[in-house]
């Protein structure tokens, strides 16, 4: 297993947000998560992270206990995350925000960076985009530059917070590809998405959370046909 969540806990006050989940990823999986709003995906992502630490439980990346790393040491082991919404800095040139990832995880002379961050933004879609203020991005530019600046890091794992939320569904589709082929390459995935349709089309095994409880885990199709998470997930009792 590249990735172990063993009994992760995590509360605000009387709240629990995270109750005992544990999880495993295995080297190269797309692991999808999906649940209602509020139940505990976006919290989940932040511990694994490290900008929270759990009450209890432990994380390991390769049997190695991080969960008193900090952010940073997570991201150089190859830990990489994306948030749903892209927060790029807009007055960087595209490149430029790719190459600070490169630089942030890394260490590369600046020709290394710099090659890499080239072929980064071709498999991205962003190169003809690759001098432009990142300000200036559409959202699904805006999507693709997260996964850019992820990917300039290294990751063995790659955590995605609702990338396809609010594009069209063309532009879902293009995203979904660029998904998959990193997938493909060998990057593990753990995938947040409300857009369920984008998600089944990439992911190999389906997680769903509720009040900070994996409550169902499986085959995607079987999972989201349960009689449990239509009524908890999709609010449709039978």
């Amino acid at each position: 297993m590249i990735l172990e969540l063993e009994s992760l806990s995590k509360s605000f006050g009387r709240l629990k947000v995270a109750d005992s989940v544990s999880l495993n990823l295995s080297q190269g999986e797309a692991l999808g998560i999906v649940g209602p709003n509020g139940a505990g995906k976006t919290t989940l992502f932040s511990l694994i992270g490290g900008a929270l630490k759990p009450d209890s439980g432990a994380i390991r990346l390769d049997g190695r206990d991080i969960t008193a790393d900090s952010p940073q040491a997570r991201c150089a082991a190859g830990v990489a995350r994306t948030h749903q919404i892209p927060r790029p800095f807009e007055k960087l040139t595209v490149f430029e925000n790719v190459l600070v990832g490169a630089c942030f995880a890394k260490t590369k002379r600046e020709s290394e960076a710099v090659e890499a961050c080239g072929a980064i933004l071709d498999r991205t879609g962003l190169l003809s985009c690759a001098n432009k203020p990142a300000g200036a991005l559409s959202l699904l530019d805006r999507k693709r530059l997260e996964l850019a600046r992820a990917l300039a890091t290294e990751p063995r794992v790659l955590l995605l917070d609702e990338i396809a939320g609010g594009l069209t569904e063309g532009e879902g589709l293009a995203l979904v590809a660029a998904v998959r082929q990193i997938n493909q390459s060998g990057v593990a995935l753990i995938w947040i998405e409300h857009i369920v349709h984008a998600l089944l089309a990439v992911v190999t095994r389906l997680v769903v959370l509720n009040f900070g409880r994996v409550i169902a885990e499986g085959d995607p199709r079987q999972v989201m046909n349960s009689r449990q998470v239509r009524e908890i997930y999709l609010g449709a009792p039978e």
